[in-house]
């Protein structure tokens, strides 16, 4: 899937700073993210904006919220929204399918309805996906059955591919 670029540009230094701010909801160093002399900017294309840093896609804006791309994830998993699923969800989700109840192993009991959450493997703890949680931590680990997350990015998606 071709992205296209409508417009691109540099943030000003204000607009990183209120980016870090976003960031640290998930993130304990944000400065490794960011760095103090990076570049940051936004790439608007069709159907997302997508935030650089230093021309690494590592945000991405859905519904006027900052969501961090996998290729983030990759380098700093954030401390809190992670689900862990089991080997055998990890084809399906990385071909776009939301997540389902019985595959999850873990939840991070503080997830509410509405969260933006992380979900890793549960074997090496890789970024799989990003998704909406349909339900609380503690009711994606107690329910047998029905979706639990819907999966807005996951590996091989059109931000993952992206190249600036």
């Amino acid at each position: 899937m071709i992205v296209n670029v409508k417009k691109r540009y540099f943030l000003s230094k204000k607009d990183v700073k209120k980016l870090k701010k976003e960031l640290e909801k998930y993130f304990e160093n944000v400065d490794e993210i960011i760095p103090k002399k990076g570049n940051v900017e936004i790439v608007i294309t069709d159907t997302y904006e997508i935030i650089l840093a230093d021309k690494e896609p590592i945000l991405f804006k859905l519904d006027n919220h900052l969501i961090p791309t996998l290729k983030l994830l990759q380098k700093v998993l954030p401390s809190k929204n992670i689900v862990v699923v089991d080997m055998g969800a990890i084809k399906f989700l990385i071909n776009g399918a939301d997540v389902m109840s019985p595959g999850i192993v873990n939840a991070d009991s503080e997830i509410e309805e509405g969260d933006v959450v992380f979900v890793v493997d549960e074997s090496h703890n890789k970024p799989i996906c990003v998704g909406i949680a349909l339900m609380s931590g503690d009711e994606m680990i107690k329910s047998e059955k029905g979706k639990a997350i819907k999966n807005i990015h996951y590996v091989g998606d059109a931000i993952w591919n992206f190249k600036a």
